[in-house]
């Protein structure tokens, strides 16, 4: 049998970091095991589901890079579907039309609480066989077995077992026309073949409800696998509170896809001591059978220490496209300026994140708009500024135009002039960038160009003479 993982967000808000771990494990269970993965759009909670939060979950599954094997399945166009198989159930006699107010539901549940029991369904009409009716309370109803338990071992969390007493008659169709989600779900995950169910933990409750229909249905249900939810620094549910939960915020934040993914796969997961996973790696090595049990802290900290990891280790060439995206952000062309690889090499060893990088690297896409008067003083208008300046301005107009060729000139230069490398390096690097910080004054040269390189020079001299 083909292992078919799936992964099903409600299209009631972003993609949220929880919820990318979950599509990173059922995706990575499925390329381990040679299988196919699913992504599944459950959108039948017609109030909150919006066009918008659909293509936020799109948007930040193709950021991630967890491509499914087919196009994406919406539950909104399986109606037909659920009504057929809710009509099974009913002629079977696993199933029944209920009419109570929401007014008669709370009644019930306020006298259950009063009994000091579990609020539940009375099952008032199970037994009333009561034809369908146009009632605006009209919903359908799952006949739960009133004996026996549900088990099932969990790949996580172990073996659980479950009292059918303990479940009450769930609906499975509301009074609105729309399947509800423990009912859609079998449906959905029987039609696709699903042999492997990865999801939160608050998903436990629901799953003997589910296996009861599965079994109701004369279908197997497939394995299951709940991961344990991830806290926040203080050990508190993840929320807004603690930062970017949106995984689209983490790109807006300067983070690569690859850099969150290994975050990702090492929050809740882990394979020895080793922090760094590549996707054959991930592939490889990752078993949803190996996932704790217990809930994972999230450390931006350290999430930031493994972006840069791979802002120095990866081809620049990989990363340019990302980086291109954040100039874009920042208001730059990055046409009119030097190759963005380039800039990557320049800057990677000074950052921690690709939205720093941009910022930083305006400097080599439009003019100086600011001095650091301090810079200047101290690194221009001194005995040396000047003599400095004018010889790297004629040799540098002929210089090959790469970072080697430059950083010979600037040791000629000091070589001449009997001058220590900071005495050569500090004035062209205020002229270069207006401050008296940068990466090594070769790449922060060679990075202006030629053309502006000879003219922030000659902006500089007249800085230096006052």
């Amino acid at each position: 049998m083909t292992v078919r993982t799936r992964f099903a967000p409600s299209p009631t808000g972003f993609l949220h970091i929880g919820g990318a771990r979950t599509a990173l494990y059922c995706w990575l269970e499925a390329r381990r095991r040679g299988g196919e993965f699913v992504l599944r759009i459950e959108d039948t909670d017609r109030e909150r589901s919006t066009d918008e939060a659909v293509q936020a979950i799109l948007d930040g599954m193709n950021w991630l890079g967890l491509n499914a094997d087919a196009a994406p399945v919406y539950q909104t166009a399986r109606l037909q579907r659920y009504k057929e198989v809710a009509d099974e159930l009913l002629k079977a006699g696993l199933a029944y039309y209920a009419y109570e107010s929401k007014e008669e539901i709370e009644a019930m549940r306020e006298a259950a609480y009063a009994r000091g029991e579990k609020p539940r369904y009375n099952g008032y009409y199970r037994d009333r066989n009561e034809p369908y009716r146009d009632d605006p309370n009209r919903v359908m109803r799952f006949k739960n077995p009133l004996e026996g338990t549900v088990v099932f071992d969990d790949k996580v969390k172990g073996r659980i077992e479950w009292a059918n007493a303990e479940l009450d008659d769930l609906v499975i169709f509301r009074s609105d026309g729309w399947p509800t989600y423990n009912f859609a779900v079998v449906v959905d995950d029987i039609d696709m073949g699903i042999t492997e169910v990865i999801r939160g933990d608050d998903h436990v409750n629901n799953t003997p409800r589910q296996i009861n229909i599965y079994k109701a249905l004369g279908k197997p249900a497939p394995e299951f696998a709940h991961l344990p939810m991830i806290l926040g620094p203080d050990g508190q549910k993840l929320s807004k509170r603690h930062g970017a939960v949106s995984v689209m915020q983490y790109r807006d934040d300067g983070f690569l896809p690859h850099a969150l993914l290994n975050y990702l796969v090492r929050l809740g997961w882990s394979h020895g001591d080793q922090e760094i996973f590549s996707e054959e790696e991930m592939v490889k090595l990752f078993d949803v059978a190996d996932v704790n049990k217990a809930a994972s802290r999230f450390d931006v900290t350290k999430l930031s220490w493994l972006n840069q990891h791979y802002l120095k280790t990866e081809e620049p060439s990989v990363i340019a496209p990302e980086f291109e995206w954040h100039l874009t952000q920042a208001g730059i062309d990055f046409s009119k300026g030097p190759n963005p690889a380039d800039v990557i090499v320049a800057l990677r060893d000074r950052v921690q994140t690709l939205k720093e990088m941009a910022e930083r690297a305006k400097i080599w896409y439009g003019p100086i708009t600011e001095w650091d008067e301090k810079a200047v003083a101290k690194h221009l208008q001194n005995d040396s500024a000047v003599a400095v300046l004018t010889e790297a301005k004629s040799l540098i107009a002929n210089v090959e135009w790469k970072p080697e060729p430059i950083h010979g000139v600037i040791e000629q230069i000091a070589a001449k002039l009997e001058l220590g490398m900071g005495k050569i390096a500090q004035p062209l690097r205020v002229a270069m960038t207006g401050t008296q910080v940068s990466p090594s004054i070769d790449h922060t040269i060679y990075l202006a160009g030629r053309e502006v390189a000879l003219q922030r020079i000659d902006d500089a001299i007249a800085k230096a003479k006052g």
